[in-house]
């Protein structure tokens, strides 16, 4: 695994957190499931392992993982790269 490739994923997986938080209730559901409570994610949000749970989070409903993916521009696949990536 390079330094840059796991940068990119984790610059996408950021920008997958910002479109799951912006939707009420995908943000709620991942707060829930996760057990991680806000001031936690604050802190926390660009440590691959809160990165990679997010994206396993959104793999789990395929329609979640569409609608983030589309959010940020790039296929579901690229989400489930990043998330490999970020796992290494």
């Amino acid at each position: 695994m390079t330094a840059h490739a796991t940068n990119d994923a984790a610059v996408l997986a950021l920008r997958a957190l910002a479109a799951t938080l912006g939707d009420e209730r995908l943000a709620q559901r991942f707060l829930s499931l996760s057990g991680i409570d806000p001031p936690d994610l604050r802190q926390r949000a660009s440590e691959p392992d809160v990165l990679a749970a997010l994206l396993r989070f959104l793999e789990s409903h395929e329609p979640d993982l569409v609608m983030v993916a589309d959010e940020v521009g790039v296929k579901p696949e690229t989400l489930v790269a990043a998330r490999r990536e970020l796992e290494q």
